[in-house]
């Protein structure tokens, strides 16, 4: 046990931080689920190797040891939603980052109340104006159950609430309607051939009395 003072730190950096293609992918993952720093995407990391660890390790135990302690993790992870009920330990090793990004207060609050960027959803959280059920939640980072999705929702003395019904009816309004589309009906005049008009032919073929 380390000093309480100076707690382990709870996430890893990756081996090669400077690489390109590692960057533009951590950067693209900041911005769709809005995360502040990377930090935060580095903790999703450490904990989705702690799982796969977890998993590794079941599968490398006798069968009467691992049918006892495999559904443990596996009603863990089905609780919060990352894996279903009828999942294996090869489900667990298949989850990405994103699954676990997914379930994420900012990520759901956003989706469900109807936010236009995760990052006003965030500040909504951060500012005490989501609550789930009858208790205020503050931090974006909180992960979700199954059963507290459907207890989400405004604090009554928010004024978000108006605010959102407001931009939601303005965006109804600004939508572009569909126009029927008209055909040119208007008839070009025909232009005959040299070979059709006779007098054409003639005249052309007229010396000049010059």
């Amino acid at each position: 046990m380390g000093d309480p003072k100076y707690p382990r730190r709870d996430w890893k950096k990756p081996k090669r931080p400077l690489n390109y293609d590692l960057k533009m992918e951590e950067l693209k993952t900041l911005g769709t689920f809005g995360l502040k720093t990377k930090r935060e995407l580095w903790k999703a990391h450490t904990k989705l190797s702690r799982l796969r660890h977890q998993a590794r390790s079941l599968l490398a135990l006798r069968e009467e040891v691992r049918k006892k302690k495999e559904p443990i993790l596996m009603n863990s992870l089905a609780r919060i939603g990352l894996v279903g009920e009828n999942s294996t330990l090869d489900d667990v090793l298949n989850l990405q980052v994103n699954d676990l990004l997914s379930r994420r207060l900012q990520t759901i609050v956003q989706k469900k109340l109807g936010f236009k960027t995760p990052y006003q959803a965030r500040q909504a959280v951060t500012h005490g104006h989501v609550m789930i059920g009858d208790r205020r939640v503050n931090v974006p980072s909180y992960t979700v159950q199954i059963k507290e999705e459907e207890e989400i929702h405004l604090s009554s003395d928010s004024s978000l609430s108006k605010l959102l019904e407001k931009t939601q009816k303005q965006d109804i309004e600004n939508e572009p309607t569909e126009e029927p589309i008209v055909e040119n009906t208007v008839e070009q005049p025909k232009v005959e051939n040299a070979s059709q008009n006779p007098e054409v032919e003639n005249s052309a073929t007229k010396p000049s009395q010059d």
